[in-house]
């Protein structure tokens, strides 16, 4: 289940990418997005009811504003500002970071050196991409990459609502879809559609499979089985996996070529991501012995 979530991911990420590049906006984006999940949860709501009796509702509102319409809004207006490998390196890249320090500020956790040196080689990533959008010239990439860090830090208070409120990975992926059509729909009348009607069959029926289906419901589930079942620690060390298929895909399917000061930040933040997610241990403790 944790190869199947890194696929996604990074299969989301292109797609997303080219999609606001087209005449669709990031609005048509989160429509497409939650309104085809909601069809596809509604034969689950009509069973189990759309407000389980045993969740938190502060945990669920963190949920669905964390991992719903508000972080796919920011994470896709981003998107038209920055090149893919700067997305993959950014958003799935510094989850684990943001996640580490709500864990040290809200639950007090104590870090061991080798996670130090991981968040410390990530926090080097991150400023070698935005050194290298200046270097080469990309216009209003820093937009780009100040929203992909937002959308990390929101994508991490949805991992610690996740975690505490006992649901499992496909009712959160449920309720999220549900909770966030009740948004969607409004925002949909007031954009006109997001630039929907202006796209081929061909272009929409491939963002309804890759926002809806794939983004939508499969990401989620995938995701929130991974945390389960392996935890938050291993789960995001799979992860580190995302930001190098990201810049290895995103070349011959949009044609965007990393520059080598990005490369070596994807290094940096890939092997952070390790040490930061606890898998350096192992070596550590071999290398004192």
């Amino acid at each position: 289940m944790a190869i199947s979530f890194v696929l996604i991911w990074t299969g989301w990420i292109v797609a997303t990418r080219q999609g606001v590049q087209s005449s669709i906006t990031p609005a048509g984006i989160v429509i497409i997005r939650f309104g085809v999940a909601a069809l596809f949860f509604l034969p689950w709501y009509w069973r189990q009811g759309i407000l389980p009796k045993d969740v938190d509702r502060r945990l669920l509102f963190l949920m669905v504003f964390c991992a719903g319409v508000p972080y796919v809004l920011i994470v896709s207006s981003g998107m038209r500002f920055a090149p893919a490998a700067d997305i993959g390196a950014l958003l799935p890249g510094t989850m684990p970071l943001f996640a580490a320090l709500l864990g040290w500020l809200i639950l007090k956790e104590v870090f061991e050196p080798p996670r130090i040196l991981g968040f410390f080689l990530i926090a080097c990533g991150i400023i070698l991409i935005a050194g290298s959008a200046v270097v080469v010239g990309i216009n209003g990439a820093w937009r780009g990459h100040l929203l992909f860090l937002l959308g990390a830090f929101s994508w991490s208070i949805f991992t610690h609502a996740f975690k505490q409120s006992g649901l499992g990975s496909f009712q959160a992926a449920g309720l999220i879809g549900f909770w966030s059509l009740a948004i969607v729909i409004p925002l949909a009348i007031l954009t006109g559609g997001g630039g929907l009607m202006a796209m081929s069959w061909p272009e929409l029926g491939y963002q309804v499979i890759a926002q809806g289906l794939v983004g939508g419901v499969f990401s989620l589930v995938a995701y929130g089985a991974a945390v389960a079942n392996l935890g938050a620690t291993k789960a995001a060390a799979f992860g580190s996996l995302v930001p190098v298929l990201v810049a290895l895909l995103a070349i011959p399917v949009l044609g965007e070529v990393p520059t080598w000061q990005t490369g070596l930040a994807i290094g940096a933040i890939t092997i952070g991501v390790m040490l930061a997610s606890g898998q350096g241990r192992r070596f550590f403790r071999l290398k004192r012995v």
